[in-house]
Parts: C-alpha cells; structure tokens; sequence
C-alpha cells in the first residue's frame, strides 16, 4: 500500500524538473542519515556518487534553478562534524555510458575538454594527474580556480555530439568541492558479465570475453 507521502514522492519524481531532482537527492540525505544514526555516534561513511549530486549546488548555476543536492545538504549540516566533498574531472579518454536513457551502453571517446573549462585550463597549464586541496578559508591559496567555469559532467547519460553546447555545469570549483581530482586521461572500465556496445555492435567475443 502506497502512502500518501509515498505517493506524493513518486508522482513528483515522475513530472521532472527541479523538484523530482530536489526528492531524490532529499532521499539519498535521509537514507544516509539513518545509516549514520544506526552505527552510531562514531560511524564514517564515504559516499560515491555523481559529482552533480556531490558538489555543492549553491555554487553553480543548479542554485538559480531552485536545485539543493547532496553534498550541499550534508555540509550544511555536517560541515563541523568533518563532512569533505572530493569532485572528480577528466581531459580526454574513453567513458561507458548511453547517449539517452534507456539507451544500451556504450564504450564512448571523451573529446578533448571545451577550451573554456576547468578541465582544458588543467591540461593547458601541464599539472597532469593531481589532486588539489581547497582552504576554502583562504582564497587567495587557490584564487585562479574561485571564478565561474564550465566543469565537465559526464554521467550514465553521455552525448559526445553535444560537446560544444552542452555537457558543462558553470561551477565554482573551489568552493563547490572541499579537494578535486584531475584525471588528464582516462580509461573506461568494462561492467562485468553485461555487453558494451563497440561502434554500435556488441564485442565478437561476448558473452565469454575470450
């Protein structure tokens, strides 16, 4: 039996938009904080997810679209309890993912980076694979990542063809994570016992991979 808050949840979910994002990322708070609570006063968790969940909301354009996500939410409560966002970005390489939802998965090439983004400025400065720590106390330590710039989003949904227009969230980047990781190149891992499509046909040798 569907309760009436449980029905209200799964109809918002199904409209679209702001609000059915600002359901599911209220839930994924919910269920961490009742994880948190059932292990009691000294649990840790790491959460994985996407950086569009991870990072903080109120420092890209999600805030004027009236968008809350996960890490915005767990650090306004849970900043001083040791709460940490790490964001993750990449250059160039390959990525498995599906151009629309529901669409099969595919081993994808990730053009190079849009020259306006966080991640082309990264690989024009010649830093390579690094991680930077933010002092988000201390602009001036970090004062040439504090402006707006596109940062790269690549999720289960991936359309290479939408490089140039799309595919870029204007971020602040060091304040919308507390450390970023930059992968110049990366590689796509393979998901276990399931067909990636390779140019739009499964690998001659699936299903055994030999």
């Amino acid at each position: 039996m569907i309760t009436r808050n449980a029905e209200m949840y799964y109809r918002t979910m199904v409209r679209g938009g702001p609000a059915s994002w600002n359901v599911r990322d209220d839930h994924m708070v919910e269920t961490l904080d009742r994880l948190m609570a059932h292990h009691g006063p000294n649990a840790k968790a790491v959460v994985w997810a996407h950086n569009t969940h991870v990072g903080d909301a109120r420092f890209t354009d999600m805030a004027r679209s009236g968008m809350v996500n996960l890490g915005q939410l767990v650090r306004q409560d849970h900043e001083r309890d040791g709460a940490f966002l790490v964001g993750f970005g990449t250059s160039r390489g390959t990525v498995i993912a599906g151009r629309e939802w529901d669409s099969p998965m595919e081993r994808m090439h990730v053009p190079d980076a849009r020259e306006t983004s966080y991640e082309a400025a990264m690989e024009q400065s010649g830093v390579g694979d690094s991680i930077f720590i933010f002092d988000r106390e201390n602009k001036s330590a970090h004062e040439r990542l504090t402006g707006a710039r596109g940062h790269r989003a690549i999720g289960v949904v991936y359309n290479p063809r939408t490089e140039d227009w799309g595919n870029y969230v204007p971020t602040i980047l060091s304040e919308r994570y507390d450390a970023f990781v930059y992968v110049e190149e990366t590689r796509a891992v393979d998901p276990l016992h399931m067909a990636v499509l390779v140019d739009g046909e499964p690998p001659e040798t699936y299903p055994s991979g030999e």
